[in-house]
C-alpha cells in the first residue's frame, strides 16, 4: 500500500501539520477525542436503559461489549454526563469552522443526553421544553383556526356529502400502490433518486442499502444505518401505501437523505478526521432534527418543481398500474395537505401536555391533519413512542430550507442548492445554528 511506504516519523510529522494548518493543537485534538470516546461510551450506556436511544453505532466493538456487559445506573450517567459538559465548555473551540462546530455539536449532544436521562428518572417537560431539551429547537405553534382555512380550501377542492376526511381518502385510495407491485415501484423509485443524487455528491464507493417490508410499526419507514456505508431500510406495509410514498421513502430514507447523511458522516467526518463522536447516533438530540430535515427537504432537491409530477406521470403511475391522467390533480391535493402538517404537531402537543387523551389526539389528526382513522391511530402510537420527536419532520425541513436558500440555494439555483445542501450533510451543524 502506498500509505505504508510512509516512515512513522513521517506520517506524524504530516499528520501534526494538517492539524496546525487547521489551528488545532495535537493536545486539543487529543483532548477533544477524549470527550467524545466518552461521550459515545456515555451514548450505549443509556441505550441499556432506553432501547429506542441508539438508533446508530459503528464504533470500536470493545466500546459497545463493554456497555452490553454493564447497565451503568442512571445516576451515574447523569453524573458522568455533567463532568463532561464542563470539560467541553473548558476545552479550546479551534481556530477553524469546522472544530468549532466539532466543540458545539458535543456540548449540545450531551446535554441533550442529559435531559433524556432526567427523563428516564422521571422528570416531566412540557412539549416545547423537552424538544427544546432534546432537539435544540422549538416549533411554532399555530391555532385550529389556522388549519381550518386550509381545510376551507380543500373543501372546495374535494366538494361533496359527508365528512371532509372521508372525501380526500376516498379519493387518495384511487393511488394505492397494490401489495404485488409494491417492491418494483419502490426500486424504481430508489433508481431515479441514486440517480439524481450521485449527479451533484460524490458517494463513498460500495455505499448501498437493502429494503425490508415489515409490520406493526409505529412509523411508515425506518433506515437503520450500519456502517460501512451500508443501511437496512424497512418500510412499514401495515396501511395502505400511496403511489407518492414511494418517491418520499426512497428520497427520505435513502438518496438524499438518511442514508447519503449518514454516509458522508462517516467518510468525512469518522474515516477521513477520526472523530469517533460520528459513528453513534442517539435517536433523542439534535442531530436528529438535521437528519430529519435534510431528508424531508432532500425530496424537493431531488424533485425540483414539476420534475417529480413529470417522472410519476412517465414512469411510476405505470409501474403502479395506475392511471397516469390523475397524477397533476393528486399532487395538487397533496400540496394543500402538506400545509397541514402541524397539525400533527398540535396533537403531540395537546396529548403528550394531557391537556386530550389518545382518542382525543386520533380525533384531532383525523379533522385537522386528515389522516384516515387507522393512520390516526398509529400517529398517536408514535407520540407515545417517540414524543416531541414530530417536530424535526416539518420543522426541520423548514430550518433546513432556510438554511440551503441562506447560503445561495434557491430553487432557480439547483447546483448552488446541492452544494448547500452537500456541505449541511457533510458537517456537524446544529438546529440553532440555522436560520429562523
Amino acid at each position: 500500500m502506498r500509505f505504508a511506504t510512509l516512515a512513522i516519523g513521517a506520517a506524524v510529522a504530516v499528520a501534526f501539520a494538517a492539524l496546525a494548518a487547521a489551528g488545532v493543537t495535537p493536545a486539543q485534538k487529543e483532548s477533544m477525542d477524549s470527550i467524545a470516546e466518552g461521550y459515545v461510551k456515555l451514548v450505549l450506556a443509556l441505550g441499556q436503559h432506553d432501547a429506542d436511544y441508539v438508533d446508530a453505532y459503528y464504533g470500536p466493538p470493545e466500546w459497545k461489549k463493554e456497555a452490553d456487559a454493564t447497565k451503568v445506573p442512571l445516576d451515574a450517567i447523569a453524573s458522568r454526563t455533567r463532568a463532561l459538559v464542563d470539560d467541553v465548555r473548558r476545552a479550546p473551540a479551534g481556530a477553524t469552522g469546522l472544530e468549532q462546530l466539532r466543540h458545539q455539536y458535543l456540548e449540545h449532544q450531551l446535554s441533550a443526553l442529559g435531559a433524556r436521562v432526567r427523563m428516564l428518572q422521571g422528570e416531566r417537560l412540557s412539549f416545547d421544553e423537552e424538544s427544546k431539551a432534546l432537539y435544540d429547537a422549538v416549533a411554532p405553534t399555530y391555532p385550529a383556526s389556522h388549519f381550518q382555512e386550509i381545510l376551507d380550501r380543500l373543501e372546495r377542492r374535494i366538494p361533496g356529502e359527508g365528512p371532509l376526511a372521508a372525501r380526500v381518502d376516498a379519493y387518495r385510495q384511487r393511488f394505492v400502490v397494490a401489495r404485488d407491485r409494491l417492491d418494483s415501484v419502490f426500486q424504481t423509485a430508489i433508481k431515479e433518486c441514486r440517480a439524481r443524487t450521485i449527479e451533484h455528491l460524490e458517494l463513498p464507493p460500495g455505499e448501498q442499502f437493502t429494503v425490508e417490508y415489515v409490520t406493526n410499526k409505529s412509523w411508515s419507514g425506518y433506515n437503520w444505518y450500519q456502517g460501512g456505508f451500508r443501511s437496512l431500510i424497512q418500510v412499514n406495509t401495515d396501511l395502505p401505501i400511496f403511489i407518492d410514498r414511494a418517491i418520499d421513502l426512497a428520497c427520505h430514507e435513502g438518496y438524499p437523505g438518511h442514508h447519503v447523511y449518514n454516509a458522508l458522516l462517516e467518510k468525512h467526518l469518522v474515516r477521513d478526521r477520526g472523530w469517533k463522536e460520528f459513528t453513534v447516533y442517539p435517536l433523542f438530540s439534535p442531530q436528529s432534527l438535521i437528519a430529519e430535515g435534510t431528508a424531508n427537504y432532500g425530496i424537493e432537491v431531488a424533485f425540483p418543481g414539476s420534475e417529480r409530477v413529470d417522472f410519476e406521470t412517465r414512469v411510476l403511475f405505470p409501474a403502479a398500474g395506475l392511471d397516469p391522467t390523475g397524477a397533476a390533480g393528486y399532487y395538487e391535493l397533496q400540496e394543500l395537505i402538506e400545509q397541514l402538517s402541524y397539525a400533527g404537531n398540535e396533537a403531540a402537543r395537546r396529548y403528550l401536555s394531557g391537556e386530550i387523551d389518545a382518542a382525543a389526539a386520533a380525533l384531532w389528526l383525523e379533522r385537522y391533519a386528515l389522516m384516515a382513522p387507522e393512520r390516526a391511530k398509529q400517529r398517536v402510537r408514535f407520540f407515545d413512542q417517540y414524543r416531541s420527536y414530530v417536530i424535526n419532520y416539518n420543522f426541520g425541513k423548514d430550518l433546513v430550507r432556510r438554511y440551503i436558500e441562506s447560503h445561495g440555494g434557491t430553487a432557480d439555483r439547483p447546483r448552488e442548492r446541492w452544494r448547500a445542501f452537500g456541505n449541511l450533510l457533510s458537517s456537524p451543524r446544529l438546529p440553532s445554528s440555522l436560520p429562523r
